[in-house]
């Protein structure tokens, strides 16, 4: 793994731990974290010793957004390249063929929230805080977060969460659907890890298969997105992997996954 600024990596078994640590700003974005996330997850994209990702923050905060003071001054176009370095962020944990799991240890305001809403699954600690707060900048999200929350959480709540920017316990968090798991802040990466590491068990190629058609199908018509996941069956079915996990199930022993 390539030597970061602001990244911590280590790999545990066949999980890779990312550890954003810029902890003086809150562990805020500017452009070199964003290009530094961005190198990362397209690295692992392809890696055969990796299965799955956590994501955490180091010291008090996730992410606390953007860095307010990098984007302070510039002009229009200069701002909007910025924010299209962040979407390119994101874009890079969504479009990840590795299920990527937030362990959110703190504050997840605005591009840290976004940055959250980009991973897979998030588990968090109960000191955790999530929320688009903008609106006390006179701005509004510009990373998809909004849309988003609208969808997970409908157009009332959204509206609430956006235009008063307060923000989310992660037990609230988890009442409302956003949080898979809460651990206490001493528990939250042994939590995330176990997660994980189930999820580097499973078939590489399904659980990739799995991330895609539910990104991709919750934009799509119902019908359109049972087309796509009985398309994709039928690959899948052809691989080494699906034949391995119907022998090792007829058989009644674990099934060996290669990726393949």
């Amino acid at each position: 793994m390539t030597d970061f600024t602001f990244l911590q990596t280590q790999i545990i078994g066949n999980v890779l731990v990312v550890t954003i640590s810029r902890e003086a700003k809150l562990n805020a974005m500017n452009s070199l974290l964003m290009q530094e996330l961005t190198a990362c997850f397209r690295s692992v994209h392809d890696s055969l010793d990796v299965r799955a990702v956590v994501l955490t923050g180091k010291g008090k905060a996730f992410m606390a957004g953007a860095d307010i003071e990098e984007y302070n001054g510039l002009d229009a176009g200069q701002f909007f390249a910025f924010q299209d370095r962040g979407r390119e962020m994101y874009r890079s944990i969504e479009n990840c063929a590795k299920p990527v799991v937030a362990a959110v240890n703190g504050y997840a305001l605005g591009g840290g929230f976004e940055l959250a809403l980009a991973c897979d699954l998030i588990v968090a600690s109960t000191k955790a805080k999530f929320g688009l707060p903008e609106v006390n900048l006179g701005l509004v999200p510009g990373g998809g977060g909004l849309q988003k929350v609208s969808r997970l959480f409908g157009p009332y709540i959204a509206k609430e969460l956006a235009m008063t920017g307060r923000f989310l316990t992660a037990n609230e968090g988890k009442e409302w659907g956003l949080v898979n798991r809460v651990a206490e802040p001493e528990e939250l990466l042994n939590a995330t890890m176990a997660l994980a590491q189930e999820l580097a068990q499973k078939a590489p190629l399904a659980v990739q298969v799995l991330k895609k058609l539910i990104n991709e199908g919750r934009d799509a018509s119902l019908e359109t997105a049972q087309a796509y996941d009985r398309a994709f069956l039928a690959n899948l079915f052809r691989t080494e992997d699906a034949q391995e996990g119907i022998t090792a199930f007829v058989e009644k022993r674990e099934a060996r996954f290669i990726g393949k």
